[in-house]
């Protein structure tokens, strides 16, 4: 029997892999998503920018990028946010700290991953608060800390047609749920 062989991070990062690649329990995982998976994650951003210049110090939204948020493992964040008290280094390829809140978008080959193995990974690493749109369900899965002290996600909350997506981390932020799933 053949064993497969688990790349560090850093043969991950010196590897010439596809722009979706992510490195999961030393394994590289390739996403190719669908249209509207890239349109939700958009609309996330465009939202979560307008909210960071509708006021001062709100911090950073990205997405991608090189998260080596713990051994054997490199995400790239359907989208990212980091208050304006993180330092992120924009000129480097990789951060070794994890963003504050993290989403991730249904996609076909790697929701299994995103529901389970990453976000144990994202819980025990510090991420205060994971979404997880499921684009067919039309909902938002939340999961949060119900403080920065806590040790794990300890609260959890659904937001479908009708809600608003909202955040005790971003203050005054509002998603309407129709809006990010409409046309």
């Amino acid at each position: 029997m053949a064993t497969q062989t688990r790349l560090s991070i850093e043969e991950f990062l010196r590897g010439d892999w596809p722009p979706g690649a992510q490195l999961i329990d030393g394994e590289v995982i390739v996403n190719d998503p669908t249209r509207m998976h890239q349109e939700i994650a958009k609309r996330i951003i465009v939202a979560l920018e307008l909210w960071i210049r509708a006021g001062s110090g709100r911090g950073l939204v990205g997405f991608g990028g090189n998260w080596t948020v713990a051994p054997g493992q490199v995400f790239k964040p359907d989208t990212w946010w980091v208050p304006s008290d993180r330092p992120v280094d924009l000129d480097a390829s990789r951060d070794d700290v994890s963003p504050t809140l993290v989403v991730e978008v249904r996609s076909p080959g790697t929701w299994r991953f995103d529901v389970g193995r990453k976000r144990d990974v994202y819980e025990g690493v510090g991420v205060q608060e994971l979404w997880l749109v499921d684009t067919p369900a039309q909902t938002v899965i939340v999961f949060r800390r119900s403080s920065v002290a806590s040790a794990e996600f300890d609260v959890d909350a659904e937001f479908g047609p009708g809600e608003t997506l909202v955040s005790p981390l971003l203050k005054g932020f509002g998603l309407p749920v129709d809006e990010l799933f409409g046309d």
